[in-house]
């Protein structure tokens, strides 16, 4: 059955978006939007693996970030409307395909979609469900879909308030990401890996360090330090930041982060014993990890269609 959504309070937006009418804040309308659903090699190790994360990207988001490397689907919401019956269909054809888990990106304001759309799956769907955030995410819409995430993937992406404001929008960005990233460890808890060291549990928080930002990058993970016990949470710092979007009417981030600064947030982290989790490499800061947007695996396979209609 298609959720119906009359006054959409599913973000800390709050908009109060009638979405059988048309759309909220984020984007989101009556039915889920899609741009692509692929096999994706790009994540971490422990999510990619050797096969490819089964990764399904919703179209529009809350946080509309000026420097968003997904922005034509995020900002610009491009993408398809499917039925929710579809989207089931598309986690089992992307487990058939080899997928390690089911990766699904910017979805919390389709939350009750995908918990239907989980349902309708059952016992066939047998991969994890990841779910990956910008952080910016509502306690109780995380509370539709407890027991059908395994691996939550959230950004932390500030602790200052008016960078959160300059660059997101959203001043109050920190305390909703921090209570957020609070109810996702209580609901997976410890991160469990099976025998290939695929993520099978648990809750990965990413941070990307952006352009003068090393003290608030400290900042995000001196929280981290205070609020998790050491391997409670893994940890993935990312130096692929890239001027996209709006990032140019910003004079601080029209340019990538300096190697000077990405290793000296990398080594304030080692400090702080934050040492399970991931570092990417500097060669990770290029225009061609952002994948390819024009709707792959969203529409049923041409065969298939045939068949519905005979």
């Amino acid at each position: 059955m298609e959720p119906v959504i009359t006054d959409c309070t599913l973000c800390p937006r709050q908009c109060h978006a009638d979405r059988t009418r048309g759309q909220g804040f984020c984007g989101g309308g009556g039915k889920v939007k899609l741009a692509r659903a692929a096999l994706h090699s790009w994540e971490e190790p422990c999510i990619s693996g050797k096969k490819g994360s089964g990764t399904v990207f919703f179209s529009g988001c809350p946080l509309q970030c000026c420097f968003c490397q997904n922005y034509p689907i995020s900002c610009e919401n491009y993408g398809a409307e499917i039925p929710v019956e579809r989207l089931a269909e598309i986690f089992l054809e992307l487990q058939g395909q080899g997928a390690h888990n089911i990766n699904l990106v910017s979805a919390g304001h389709y939350a009750p979609w995908v918990a239907e759309a989980l349902r309708l799956c059952g016992d066939k769907l047998s991969i994890p469900v990841v779910y990956n955030s910008g952080g910016y995410e509502s306690v109780n819409t995380l509370r539709l879909l407890e027991g059908k995430v395994d691996v939550y993937l959230p950004d932390l992406k500030y602790a200052d308030q008016e960078r959160a404001l300059r660059y997101s929008g959203a001043a109050d960005y920190f305390p909703v990401a921090a209570a957020a990233i609070r109810e996702m460890v209580r609901q997976v808890g410890l991160p469990v890996f099976d025998k290939e060291g695929m993520l099978q549990k648990g809750v990965v928080i990413r941070h990307l360090v952006l352009p003068g930002g090393m003290k608030d990058s400290m900042s995000v993970l001196d929280w981290v330090a205070r609020s998790f016990r050491p391997g409670e949470v893994l940890i993935s710092l990312m130096s692929q930041y890239t001027p996209f979007y709006r990032s140019r009417e910003f004079q601080e981030l029209g340019r990538r982060v300096s190697t000077y600064e990405y290793n000296k947030v990398a080594g304030y982290m080692m400090d702080l014993g934050l040492t399970q989790g991931f570092m990417q490499e500097r060669s990770s800061a290029k225009e061609e990890y952002t994948p390819e947007f024009a709707l792959q695996g969203v529409f049923a396979p041409a065969s298939e269609e045939k068949r519905d209609h005979c």
